[in-house]
């Protein structure tokens, strides 16, 4: 297997957006061996919380960009068999910040969820800056191939 598969899509800045999000990266990570429900190799875990992660991510590109953002990139890269990134790119300058856990409202809880389900699953979070002045949040995760059984 090459050192590095990567697969992207660029979708527009709207709700519809989401299910299209996680439908397309589901699809990908199918076609890389890390299957849905009932797979064989007992991956449906990691699977799960990934579609779960990038339902946060797409919903926060769309929902907290305030309409600055048209459109939002979702990069989904597995390297050398051992590692999978996923990034979510907008061009909305402002960076996810976390709520106190104080804070009572209905949303606002989409890092913390990121955050958790990403630390649960062995990874990290990472946030970047792009050079057209937005941000990329990515998620890294030990490739289900390659976490010891």
């Amino acid at each position: 297997m090459a050192d590095q598969q990567e697969a992207t899509v660029t979708l527009p800045s709207d709700p519809a957006s989401v299910p299209a999000a996680r439908r397309y990266v589901a699809e990908v990570l199918a076609s890389w061996g890390l299957g849905d429900v009932g797979d064989p190799a007992g991956h449906a875990d990691t699977a799960d919380a990934v579609r779960l992660i990038v339902s946060e991510l797409a919903t926060n590109a769309v929902q907290h960009t305030f309409g600055q953002s048209p459109t939002f990139t979702i990069d989904v890269r597995l390297e050398r068999d051992e590692r999978l990134r996923i990034g979510v790119t907008d061009s909305h300058p402002r960076w996810p910040r976390r709520l106190p856990a104080a804070v009572q409202q209905d949303n606002g809880r989409g890092m913390m969820i990121i955050r958790s389900l990403t630390v649960e699953a062995g990874g990290r979070l990472s946030v970047t800056p792009t050079a057209e002045g937005g941000k990329t949040v990515w998620i890294e995760l030990p490739w289900p191939a390659a976490v010891p059984g």
